[in-house]
């Protein structure tokens, strides 16, 4: 269990219980006494406020009223996040849209100064359009979600990515490639990336994007992806 999901458990377990003893907690999430102790430590740091006993057995309990006050969001959490707004408002589908703003800038706010520099270098690889309604969505799949924590390290590193495509006729490939671009045009996602054995860009279905799904150790440059013209930056939707 990670240090995120053992948080989360333990906050779980203190609201369940009302009190618990470090024996218990460690039994639950399977940690050390030491690891829930820093894991208690950390946790108060967010702002929780978790009282202990300093009797037998080292009891603990969670205030009922108090919440986590930073942020733990990751870089692709609060990208998928703004990516929902900016299609839903590009879809003329928002009507909240000022609400949605309000919090997101909140959100952004709370963000360590490295995370929003990675949020906003992410977002400039994002670009958004409107499907076209001749587009046939039969055979549209779901998407994995650890596709974006990738794509984030590959835009950011500017690494290749590899990885197995079904294309249109259910021909499957290994493609090596240059992520250059992420397209939303709900609800379809592509990946835009420069393929350098064909030597032009492509556009890849992120549905048909399927594991194994690889890093690769080298680098790329950045290069100008055409679009249409009806497709827009993220940042000309995001005000």
């Amino acid at each position: 269990m990670n240090i995120r999901l053992r948080h989360d458990a333990i906050v779980r377990s203190l609201r369940r219980n009302g009190t618990s003893t470090v024996d218990q907690l460690a039994s639950e999430v399977g940690a050390s006494r030491r690891t829930i102790l820093r894991d208690i430590s950390a946790l108060r740091d967010e702002g929780f406020v978790i009282h202990s006993d300093v009797g037998r057995g080292g009891g603990l309990q969670l205030d009922p009223q108090s919440m986590q006050t930073t942020t733990r969001l990751s870089v692709p959490e609060v990208f998928a996040l703004l990516i929902s707004v900016a299609a839903m408002r590009a879809a003329g589908n928002l009507p909240f849209s000022y609400l949605a703003d309000t919090g997101l800038a909140k959100i952004e706010k709370a963000l360590p100064p490295d995370k929003v520099k990675d949020l906003r270098d992410f977002l400039d690889c994002l670009y958004i359009g409107q499907l076209s309604p001749l587009q046939d969505l039969s055979d549209m799949g779901k998407m994995d979600p650890d596709l974006l924590p990738v794509f984030e390290t590959c835009f950011l590193h500017q690494l290749h990515l590899r990885f197995e495509y079904k294309d249109a006729k259910g021909h499957r490939t290994n493609r090596q490639v240059e992520p250059q671009a992420m397209l939303v045009l709900p609800p379809l996602w592509y990946l835009v990336a420069w393929d350098p054995s064909r030597g032009d860009f492509r556009h890849f279905r992120m549905d048909r994007i399927s594991k194994p799904v690889r890093i690769e150790d080298q680098t790329f440059r950045r290069r100008h992806v055409p679009f249409e013209n009806d497709v827009c930056p993220f940042s000309e939707l995001s005000g």
